[in-house]
C-alpha cells in the first residue's frame, strides 16, 4: 500500500531583509581579521593596508560562505566611480523616435562593452536643461551623454564642471572640455544630390529640417551646392524646412501639393530626415502618386523604418556613435578621476554613406501635373 502518511510541510524560503545581509564586520569577523585587513582582501589591495596572500584567501573564502555583496555606494566612494552614466535627450513628436532609437542602440552596446550601467533621463524641452542637467550630476553617474542639445549658451555657467559630458549633434557652442560627435551632413547630401542628378533627376524638392539646426542647415547646403556645381538652376520654392518628424513632412508636402496645382509634379524629393520623408510619402500616396513610379523619394539616416521600407537614403552611422561616445565619455571619467587632460578631439566627425532603395529610381521622361 502507498505510504499514507502526510508528507511534512518544506519550511518556507528565508527571505533575507536588508538588516539581515551580511556586512563587512560579518566577514572581518568570520575570517577572524580586522575590518580594514579585510576591506583591503576585497578590494585587490588598493587601499592604505596590506595584507598576506593567505589572510586574501580567508577573506574571500569567509565572504563566498556569507554570500557577501559589497555596497555598491561604499565601492563608488572607494574608487570615485558608480560605472553608471547618463544618457539625456528631448523626446519630439508623438511618433516612436527612430533617431533616438539608432543612437541609443549604439549606446546600449558601448556601455555593456566597457561595464557601465545605463540611465536615461527625457528633457520637455531644452529650456529645462540649466536646472536639469546640474541637478543630474549629484554622483548617481560618473558622467552624461548628451543628445542634440540646443543650448542658449555655452553652458559655462551652469554646466557641472565635475561631469564628464560627450554630446552628439550639439548645436551652436558647447563647453570647454566636452567631446562632440557630429556628422558631415554637408557631405552626405551633396552626395545624394549629385546620384539623383546622375539618375536624371533635374527637379528635385528640397523637404529640410528646421532652420537653425546646424544638421538640417548643413544638409540644404549640400542640396544647395550640388545644384551649383552641376550647373542645375533651382526651381522656386524647392526648399522648405520644418520639423524633423513625419507630421512635419506629411503637412509640407499636403501644402506644396496644394499650392503647386496644375503645376509639374518634381521628379523626387530629398527629406532632411527619414522622418520627413516617410511623412512626404504619405502625402504623395494620399493624392494617388505611386513612389517611386511618378515621384523618387530618398531620406536622411537609414534608421530602423526606412531599412524596413527599403527607402533610398544617406546613411548616418548613429548606433556607431552612440558606441564611441560612450568609449570617449569612459576616458574622459578616468582622466578625472586620475585629475588629468583629456588628450582626445574636441570634435569627432563620421562620415556618412548613400543607400540605394526601391524609393529612387530614374527620373520619368514626361512630367506629371499635379492634380
Amino acid at each position: 500500500m502507498p505510504d499514507s502518511k502526510p508528507k511534512p510541510a518544506e519550511a518556507p524560503a528565508k527571505i533575507l531583509r536588508r538588516s539581515s545581509l551580511p556586512t563587512l564586520a560579518d566577514v572581518a569577523r568570520e575570517a577572524g581579521v580586522s575590518k580594514m585587513a579585510a576591506s583591503s582582501a576585497l578590494n585587490g589591495g588598493q587601499n592604505s593596508a596590506r595584507v598576506s596572500a593567505e589572510t586574501r584567501e580567508r577573506v574571500l573564502a569567509a565572504a563566498q560562505r556569507l554570500q557577501y555583496r559589497p555596497n555598491a555606494n561604499a565601492l563608488a566612494l572607494t574608487s570615485r566611480r558608480t560605472n553608471a552614466i547618463g544618457f539625456i535627450t528631448t523626446l519630439m513628436g508623438k511618433d516612436p523616435n527612430a533617431y533616438f532609437l539608432e543612437v541609443f542602440g549604439g549606446v546600449i552596446q558601448g556601455a555593456m562593452a566597457t561595464q557601465q550601467t545605463t540611465a536615461v533621463f527625457t528633457l520637455s524641452s531644452w529650456d529645462e536643461a540649466p536646472t536639469r542637467i546640474p541637478a543630474l550630476c549629484d554622483g548617481r553617474v560618473d558622467g552624461l551623454i548628451v543628445l542634440a542639445p540646443r543650448l542658449e549658451d555655452d553652458g559655462q555657467a551652469w554646466l557641472p564642471q565635475h561631469t564628464p559630458m560627450v554630446s552628439v549633434h550639439a548645436s551652436g557652442s558647447w563647453r570647454a572640455g566636452g567631446v562632440n560627435f557630429e556628422t558631415d551632413d554637408e557631405a552626405g547630401a551633396y552626395e545624394m544630390v549629385r546620384q539623383m542628378f546622375a539618375l536624371g533627376h533635374r527637379r528635385i524638392l528640397h523637404v529640410g529640417g528646421p532652420a537653425g539646426y546646424p544638421s538640417a542647415d548643413s544638409r540644404a547646403n549640400g542640396y544647395l551646392r550640388a545644384h551649383a556645381d552641376a550647373g542645375v538652376a533651382l526651381p522656386p520654392d524647392h526648399v522648405l524646412r520644418v520639423p524633423f518628424t513625419t507630421e512635419g513632412g506629411r503637412e509640407a508636402m499636403q501644402a506644396w501639393l496644394q499650392r503647386h496645382r496644375g503645376q509639374p509634379l518634381p521628379e523626387a524629393v530629398f527629406g532632411g530626415s527619414d522622418a520627413i520623408a516617410i511623412g512626404c510619402m504619405e502625402a504623395l500616396v494620399a493624392r494617388g502618386l505611386n513612389v517611386p513610379r511618378d515621384i523618387s523619394v530618398v531620406g536622411f539616416d537609414h534608421t530602423l523604418l526606412a531599412r524596413t521600407l527599403q527607402m533610398a537614403a544617406v546613411r548616418q552611422p548613429l548606433h556607431e556613435m552612440g558606441h564611441q561616445a560612450v568609449e570617449v565619455l569612459v576616458q574622459l571619467i578616468e582622466a578625472s578621476r586620475r585629475d588629468e587632460a583629456y588628450a582626445g578631439p574636441s570634435n569627432i566627425v563620421l562620415l556618412p554613406e548613400t543607400v540605394a532603395g526601391r524609393t529612387l529610381t530614374e527620373a520619368r521622361q514626361a512630367p506629371l501635373l499635379i492634380s
